[in-house]
C-alpha cells in the first residue's frame, strides 16, 4: 500500500483540534508538512494505514497507550543550555544575593524551590543547576529543589538521561563545559553526577494545575509562542497559583503573554513577581 505523503487541510484540522483540547497547542496551518512527516513515522510504528486510520486509533481508548507517542512527535523541540544568557546571570546573581539578604532579616526560611516548565530534554533546569553550583555566595546548610517538567515522556528520557550534544552548549565557554560535564565517544557530553542529581523530573500537562508545594522562581520560556490566548491564560492562572507569594515569573521573550501579566508586578523586560 502506497504510503500517504500529506494530511490533507481537513485531516489536518481533526489533528489540530485534537492537540489544542489536549495540550493546548495551536499547530499552525503552515505546519502541515512537518506535522504530516512526523505523524509518517507513528504510521509505520502502529501498522495503520494511512493518517484517518491513525486519527481513529489516538483518539480512540484503544489508543491510550499510543497517546503519549503522538504528543512526543508532535511538540518535541530543540533547546540549548543557558538560553538567554541575560535571564541566567540575574538569577546567579541578582536573585541569589536577595534570598541570602531575606534569610539574614528573617524574611524567609532556608529553602528555595525552583520549577522550569516545559523543560524539554533538560538543557534550561541544568543550567539553573550550574548556575547555583557555580555561584560566589553560598547557599550551604539551605534545602533546594529544582523540578523540571514537561508533557513529552520522550523529551524527559533525554533529560534523565544527561547525555547531550556539542550544538546544546553554543551559549558555553570551554571551561564551563569541562567543569559541568565529561565528554564521551562521538562528541556526546554527559552531565556529571553533581549537576544531575539536583533535579527532579516528572511528566506534566501545563494545562493542568501542577499539584505540589508553592514554587519561589517559576521560568516559563518559548513555550507559550504555541499557544492561543485562551489557553495560555489558562496556563498564566495555574503558574500563578503555584508562585509563592514573593515569588518570580521568568518568562521568555516572545511569550505573547505581557499583557496578560496584570496580577504580578513586573520588575524587568522577563521577569514578574507575585505580590
Amino acid at each position: 500500500m502506497k504510503e500517504p505523503e500529506r494530511l490533507t487541510p481537513q485531516q489536518f484540522e481533526l489533528f489540530q483540534k485534537f492537540i489544542f483540547e489536549f495540550c493546548g497547542i495551536k499547530l499552525d496551518p503552515t505546519k502541515i508538512t512537518l506535522v504530516s512527516n512526523r505523524i509518517r513515522r507513528r504510521l509505520l510504528a502502529t501498522q495503520c494505514p494511512d493518517f484517518s486510520a491513525y486519527y481513529q486509533l489516538v483518539t480512540s481508548r484503544a489508543g491510550a497507550a499510543e497517546l503519549p507517542e503522538f504528543i512526543d512527535a508532535i511538540t518535541t523541540n530543540e533547546t540549548w543550555f543557558f538560553r538567554t544568557p541575560s535571564n541566567f546571570e540575574w538569577f546567579k546573581n541578582t536573585y541569589l544575593q536577595e534570598l541570602l539578604r531575606e534569610k539574614a532579616e528573617g524574611k524567609r526560611e532556608p529553602h528555595l524551590r525552583i520549577w522550569s516548565a516545559a523543560c524539554s530534554s533538560g538543557e534550561e533546569p541544568f543550567s539553573l543547576a550550574m548556575c547555583l553550583s557555580e555561584a560566589s555566595v553560598s547557599l550551604r546548610g539551605w534545602t533546594v529543589d529544582i523540578v523540571g517538567t514537561d508533557i513529552s515522556e520522550s523529551s524527559l528520557a533525554l533529560a534523565r538521561a544527561g547525555l547531550y550534544k556539542k550544538r546544546a552548549m553554543q551559549e558555553m565557554d570551554d571551561a564551563r563545559i569541562r567543569r559541568h560535564f565529561t565528554e564521551e565517544p562521538s562528541e556526546i557530553f554527559r552531565i556529571r553526577p553533581t549537576i544531575q542529581n539536583m533535579v527532579a523530573f516528572k511528566k506534566h500537562n501545563l494545562m493542568k494545575p501542577m499539584n505540589d508545594k508553592p514554587f519561589d522562581c517559576i521560568w516559563i520560556r518559548n513555550v507559550l509562542i504555541y499557544f492561543n490566548r485562551e489557553s495560555k491564560a489558562k496556563v498564566i492562572e495555574n503558574l500563578v497559583r503555584s508562585l509563592a507569594s514573593g515569588g518570580y515569573l521568568v518568562v521568555g521573550p516572545s511569550e505573547g503573554i505581557y499583557d496578560m501579566l496584570g496580577m504580578l508586578q513586573k520588575r524587568g523586560t522577563f521577569l514578574y513577581q507575585k505580590q
